[in-house]
């Protein structure tokens, strides 16, 4: 846990440093002091009605197809820099999974915390910082009392046709990622909603993978990126890209990875909203205290589609290579395809979908030394009137063994998680959720550490979740 802490304030260290540079040579020597913060709102006259951002100007979204982000829709356009603190509370009442699941029992997790966003712009450069965190008390033993914590840090600088990126993602949670929180404010870094900060919104291939449940107990998680980016003319790019990530589980049992990545990227846009593009991506995989490694390559054709506000749309696809130090089975090399899919659509005002898809090979989620998955991950919101918000959610994810997961007795695990839930607003600066997730998961291999002769289980959860936050307070 310790180790875990010692990570999060490194990070909050480099986001200093990477912001203190900027604000020294953004400044003008001989300007007056800035006046104290104000708290008066980054749109411009927006009232404080939250059903009037969506009448603001949208900023285009500028991330390269073959980067280490994902697309986004656009972002409203902010005319100052600001900060927002705020509070947030969530009760999660669920069902325990430690039993024979033919026995109902019930126990309760209520995290209260403290989290704010951080948004500065200068001429060249721009600074999001988004973090959550605070401490959490269980009626379950097995999970007991503790903390959480999660930050998302993008610092870019843009000259000349060049764009240098700083990306990084933390997390120290109780339980695995995939599904945490989901379809409340919980699962995210920061206030969130429109006044929150964008994300770093990396990718999965360079984030850790946390997607089976049966990986018991706390973990941190950290994926830090520095991408490059250059236009050599009004259609072409060149992307460059390298990251370095850690799993750490603090019980005993899990597999610890390091994974780190280099990929190269070319894109061309064949229109004002099309881009065609071809990547080529090398993985290093490492597990702690265990002989095997992995050197995974893929070479993969991208297609981009974006509308801002309306669709936000990336297809990959092309061969894999993975290459291993441990032979599994009777090969130390294994070929096979990888892809991923990521969407974000408006069909309305009031309704949007998101969804991802990825295939290939994964660090194994702290059970495989190395893993073949399928991952999928999607939600529907809807804005039923001027105070109500209602959505679903659903994640499914698979893991096997590499180069054998298509054998019948290869170990597997199968994971879900679904479930919907509803936000009412409470003024500007606050909001309610009340929400209902079923997380499941079954395997082929008995499911020791949960503790039980069983190779399935299922767990409910129903999560009340508040929110508050203060007014924007203007920087500048």
């Amino acid at each position: 846990m310790s180790e875990g802490k010692k990570i999060a304030g490194l990070m909050m260290v480099l986001a200093t440093v990477l912001c203190g540079p900027t604000l020294l040579f953004s400044q003008d020597p001989g300007a007056p002091p800035k006046q104290a913060a104000r708290t008066y709102s980054p749109l411009g006259d927006w009232s404080g009605d939250p059903s009037q951002i969506d009448s603001q100007t949208i900023t285009p979204d500028n991330r390269p197809l073959t980067g280490a982000q994902t697309t986004t829709l656009g972002s409203p356009e902010m005319r100052h820099s600001y900060w927002i603190p705020g509070f947030e509370y969530g009760n999660f009442i669920q069902s325990s999974s430690n039993v024979n699941p033919a026995v109902s029992a019930w126990n309760s997790t209520s995290y209260v915390g403290g989290n704010f966003s951080l948004s500065e712009a200068w001429r060249h450069a721009q600074l999001y910082l988004n973090c959550s965190g605070g401490g959490f008390f269980s009626t379950d033993d097995s999970v007991g009392n503790g903390d959480y914590h999660q930050a998302g840090l993008v610092q870019q600088f843009e000259w000349r046709g060049w764009q240098l990126s700083f990306l990084d993602q933390y997390a120290y949670l109780p339980q695995a990622q995939f599904g945490f929180g989901a379809g409340t404010n919980l699962s995210l870094a920061g206030i969130g909603g429109t006044l929150g900060t964008p994300a770093p919104g990396m990718q999965s291939n360079y984030l850790p993978s946390q997607s089976i449940y049966s990986a018991l107990g706390p973990r941190y998680s950290n994926a830090f990126v520095t991408q490059i980016g250059y236009r050599v003319d009004r259609r072409t790019s060149l992307i460059f890209a390298g990251s370095y990530g850690i799993l750490r589980f603090t019980q005993p049992g899990n597999v610890d990875t390091n994974d780190a990545i280099f990929s190269a990227g070319y894109e061309y846009e064949v229109s004002r909203n099309s881009t065609l593009g071809v990547v080529y991506r090398f993985t290093i995989y490492n597990f702690d205290g265990q002989p095997q490694a992995i050197r995974d390559h893929t070479a993969q054709l991208a297609y981009g589609r974006k509308i801002t506000g309306r669709i936000a749309l990336e297809l990959f696809g092309g061969p894999e290579i993975t290459q291993l130090r441990v032979p599994i089975g009777t090969s130390n090399q294994h070929i096979s395809g990888a892809g991923s899919a990521n969407l974000v659509y408006t069909f309305t005002e009031r309704t949007d979908l998101s969804g991802s898809y990825t295939h290939g090979i994964s660090g194994g989620s702290g059970v495989f030394t190395g893993a073949t998955s399928d991952q999928v991950q999607s939600s529907l919101n809807h804005q039923i009137n001027r105070h109500w918000r209602g959505g679903i959610h659903f994640g499914y994810s698979r893991n096997g063994t590499i180069a054998q997961s298509g054998a019948q007795n290869a170990p597997r695990y199968n994971t879900w998680y679904a479930g919907a839930g509803l936000e009412r607003a409470l003024g500007p600066y606050a909001h309610f959720n009340l929400s209902y997730t079923a997380y499941l998961e079954d395997s082929n291999q008995i499911i020791a550490p949960i503790g039980t002769p069983f190779t399935s289980y299922a767990q409910h959860q129903i999560k009340i979740e508040f929110g508050w936050h203060t007014r924007p307070l203007v920087t500048r």
